[in-house]
């Protein structure tokens, strides 16, 4: 089928925020690692992973009203499942393991766990193929587990288990987003707003701390990407890019982020993966690539 131009526009369009997204997930991985290395907490992310992207979102939200057709029960879910025991899990497992464990045990583990997840959701079962690529996410996360905890620290193993705890949390997120129709808007008022109505109090009782001392670079850093990148511009960017090229293809290029998180991770921060974690990556690329574009079989 020929294509028109403005389709062409659009299917280039979609593959480079596609594109975008992965090195904004992997340069996720880069710069909350660096934030483990100054004096913010994980309570600080925390804060200002909700506190900066409400207060962005709050003006867009307060004009279209998502809460308006979203019942409770689904609110409270939705905010449970991207709240503070999430985040806690995702910025506590950077002490303790490399960066690039996070694209591994967290993207590598949602294929994986969203399709587990479908067979009691929706009756959809994996086909011979699928089971396949998840034997290669487990092989390959079984590897760079050894590998952290050969060349990296000894304790890494319960960075990639708090990883791995975040990407459940993450995957009944994305199950429920589809199972209810959850939109862009819906989305954003879960995870920010009233999670920041949640957490910031807390925060401000029990947890906060004079920031003059921190460095202001690295400081500020921490501030626009933790706060804005990720949460706001990183989910538009994905929402155009299944909207113009289709979830499966932009899957496809998101299968990259553990790869892409572990070379920014080489050159940024130093992070040299051994021979396992190497050989761990290259197991565990095909595998979510597999998961990711291969269609499960319904039940019916």
């Amino acid at each position: 089928m020929n294509l028109t131009s403005q389709q062409k526009k659009q299917k280039l369009q979609g593959t480079l925020c596609a594109v975008a997204v992965l090195f904004i997930w992997a340069g996720w991985l880069v710069v909350s690692k660096l934030g483990s290395k100054t004096s913010l907490t994980t309570y600080d992310f925390m804060a200002i992973r909700y506190g900066i992207s409400s207060i962005a979102a709050l003006p867009i939200l307060l004009y279209f009203k998502p809460w308006k057709n979203m019942p409770v029960r689904k609110i409270i879910i939705l905010t449970f499942l991207l709240g503070p025991f999430y985040t806690f899990c995702v910025f506590t497992a950077f002490n303790y393991a490399p960066a690039a464990h996070g694209g591994i045990f967290m993207n590598g583990a949602f294929p994986a766990l969203t399709i587990f997840l479908g067979i009691f959701f929706f009756k959809e079962f994996p086909v011979k193929l699928q089971a396949v690529g998840i034997l290669f996410i487990l092989l390959g996360s079984i590897l760079s587990s050894i590998d952290g905890s050969i060349f990296y620290d000894g304790t890494s193993w319960l960075g990639d288990l708090l990883f791995f705890t975040s990407a459940i949390f993450f995957s009944f997120y994305l199950i429920f987003c589809r199972l209810w129709e959850v939109t862009l808007l819906q989305v954003i008022m879960c995870s920010s707003i009233f999670n920041a109505a949640i957490y910031i109090p807390i925060w401000l009782l029990f947890f906060y701390k004079d920031f003059s001392y921190i460095n202001t670079a690295n400081f500020y850093l921490q501030i626009v990407y933790q706060g804005l990148v990720p949460n706001l511009l990183g989910l538009l960017l994905l929402a155009i890019s299944v909207r113009y090229i289709g979830p499966n293809p932009t899957a496809s290029i998101l299968a990259g982020v553990p790869a892409m998180g572990t070379i920014l991770a080489l050159i940024i921060l130093r992070e040299t993966p051994g021979i396992f974690g190497i050989l761990g990556l290259a197991i565990i690329t095909p595998g979510i690539l597999i998961v990711a574009l291969t269609k499960s079989r319904s039940s019916s």
